[in-house]
């Protein structure tokens, strides 16, 4: 059974899946199927193994992993069994992200020029980090892993991220000033420095991000919709739903605009972009433009993606010393 989970985990790695997860459930699987002396799947077993997982979520997530392996080998051995995929009956369930509005941007984005030491690159790390993920939705990782050679005349060079994927993200002029600025006041010593770094000039670490990012969004008073607190990722949920916003109503330009933000986000497919689509709303009532900062810059307009070749959000924070981003290529 061994030497099958191995061509099958070779085939999906070709594919561009890391199968990090899956190789260690398929050799915990193979070894107690050995154990029984068996040398193909056999149903039972296969429910008998994964119930060893200590939650009906990883009971569930088991049994799938040797049903995806299943399927793929059945195509030449046909006496391996395929577990029923729901046995377990569990239900995954999406967290119901928080929409920042622009003012609580705005609160946030302040509250990091405000952090100590008064006048260091820390609070001009922390804004920019903030303006930067709320008008392009990357992921933090991504926004992390960043390096100077990244940030081109044409966008974001994002390399080697969820899915192996490599993608290009477009800024408007008013972003790479911004960066630019920033950069210059950090001045890196190399092309292949980290855009965001600690006080010791060390890549910035997400944990570090996210207890600081906590404490602003105590100190802003932004307060949950839900019971659970709002998160750093959710920056990247409200740029989506935003830019969702603004599509199109005809069917087909609809289907391009959803398509191109697919893309932009780095999402493996449509369906993942399709969970964050809003209720339908007209761009008379959506919510106002969200605001952000970065050293030193202008403003511009984006209450609604239009339909053109790029779209906007507004960066324009009350203080009015920061900057403008524009950001989201659309169809």
């Amino acid at each position: 059974m061994l030497k099958a989970i191995e061509t099958y985990l070779a085939l999906r790695r070709a594919t561009g899946f890391a199968m990090l997860n899956a190789e260690y459930l398929l050799r915990s699987f193979a070894a107690f199927a050995t154990e029984r002396g068996q040398t193909h799947v056999h149903t039972q077993t296969a429910i008998d193994w994964a119930a060893r997982g200590p939650s009906v979520g990883q009971r569930d997530a088991r049994l799938k992993a040797v049903c995806r392996f299943v399927r793929h080998v059945r195509v030449e051995d046909a006496l391996h069994e395929l577990p029923p995929v729901n046995h377990f009956g569990a239900r995954k369930t999406r967290r119901s992200p928080h929409i920042y509005s622009a003012a609580e941007i705005d609160r946030l984005i302040e509250g990091a020029l405000r952090l100590r030491p008064k006048g260091g690159l820390r609070s001009q790390t922390y804004a920019t980090l903030i303006a930067l993920l709320s008008v392009t939705g990357l992921r933090i990782s991504e926004a992390l892993k960043l390096t100077v050679a990244d940030v081109t005349r044409d966008g974001l060079l994002i390399r080697e991220t969820k899915f192996r994927k490599t993608r290009l993200v477009p800024l408007h002029d008013t972003a790479v000033t911004g960066l630019t600025g920033y950069l210059a006041r950090r001045r890196p010593c190399s092309e292949t420095d980290p855009v965001f770094v600690d006080a010791r000039g060390l890549p910035l670490r997400y944990i570090a991000v996210k207890e600081t990012f906590d404490r602003l969004v105590d100190r802003a008073g932004i307060v949950p919709a839900a019971k659970r607190r709002p998160r750093l990722h959710d920056l990247r949920h409200t740029f989506a739903v935003r830019a969702l916003q603004g599509s199109p109503a005809d069917r087909s330009r609809s289907g391009a605009h959803m398509a191109a933000l697919a893309t932009y986000m780095g999402h493996v497919n449509i369906y993942a972009t399709g969970t964050w689509r809003p209720p339908p709303t007209s761009c008379a009532t959506s919510p106002r433009p969200v605001k952000g900062s970065l050293p030193k810059g202008g403003n511009h307009d984006a209450d609604c993606p239009p339909s053109s070749k790029r779209s906007s959000m507004r960066h324009s924070p009350a203080s009015g010393a920061s900057v403008g981003i524009h950001a989201t290529p659309m169809p």
